[in-house]
């Protein structure tokens, strides 16, 4: 049989298996971080696969970030850093049902914890400074038309970035980068219809902010720990209405 003919179920295997392989050859060095893959032909050639099954495997490792294509360039194995590699889960994040996001933000609510106790010893006065200018932001209240929402969101979402990056621990941050969908975070926001929630919000980024000007790790994580829970409880109670795209 032509490979290009072959059963689809015989060609997802073969595929799977061209991925394993490519993956061993990432991970042993034959392909290293930035370095590029042979011709198609020659690849296939010493995987012992059809260039069908080495284009769905290189599809399929493209897509979660493993490898790219570039146009009249070749195939090339990108930086494999955290974030990037995490890329999917994001969108396993995005489009999770109401439910999930509860589950999703009891995870965040434990790695942001440490990412606020590590950085608590760690954080330079650049990014104390950083943290206080997205507070600015965050004082402009959408209730009172001060600020549409998304601009609210933008400032919530640079905050715990840049903790997140005082931590000092990458594969950290990218996980709770990967769970704190900027998406959500508006879907949230616009959930809120009681009053004060935005002023009861910014208070919660302040003692954050307070807890890491002190350097101190055991309020800074406890601070953030409640910062979350407190998302977490009104998604758990309002999760009914918990509804649609922002």
């Amino acid at each position: 049989m032509d490979p290009g003919t072959e059963p689809k179920t015989a060609r997802a295997s073969v595929t799977d298996e061209t991925i394993v392989q490519i993956k061993a050859m990432i991970t042993s060095g034959d392909f290293p971080p930035g370095g590029r893959l042979p011709t198609e032909r020659l690849l296939a050639g010493e995987l012992g696969v059809s260039r069908n099954s080495l284009r769905e495997a290189i599809r399929a490792l493209t897509l979660v970030g493993v490898l790219e294509s570039r146009q009249g360039d070749g195939t090339y194995v990108t930086s494999l850093a955290p974030g990037l590699l995490l890329d999917a889960f994001s969108m396993f994040v995005e489009l999770s049902a109401d439910a999930t996001v509860v589950d999703v933000l009891a995870v965040r609510r434990v790695l942001e914890s440490e990412a606020a106790a590590r950085a608590a010893v760690r954080i330079t006065a650049e990014q104390l400074e950083a943290l206080e200018a997205c507070l600015v932001e965050m004082r402009l209240d959408p209730q009172r038309g001060e600020a549409e929402v998304d601009e609210v969101v933008a400032a919530d979402v640079r905050f715990h970035r840049i903790m997140c990056q005082a931590a000092g621990n990458p594969v950290l941050g990218a996980l709770i980068e990967s769970l704190s969908s900027r998406t959500i975070r508006a879907r949230v926001w616009r959930g809120h219809k009681e009053q004060g929630v935005f002023a009861r919000v910014l208070a919660e980024h302040e003692a954050i902010l307070a807890a890491l000007t002190d350097r101190d790790p055991t309020r800074a994580a406890a601070c953030a720990a409640a910062h979350v829970a407190a998302v977490e409880a009104f998604l758990r109670i309002r999760t009914p209405d918990f509804r649609g795209s922002p």
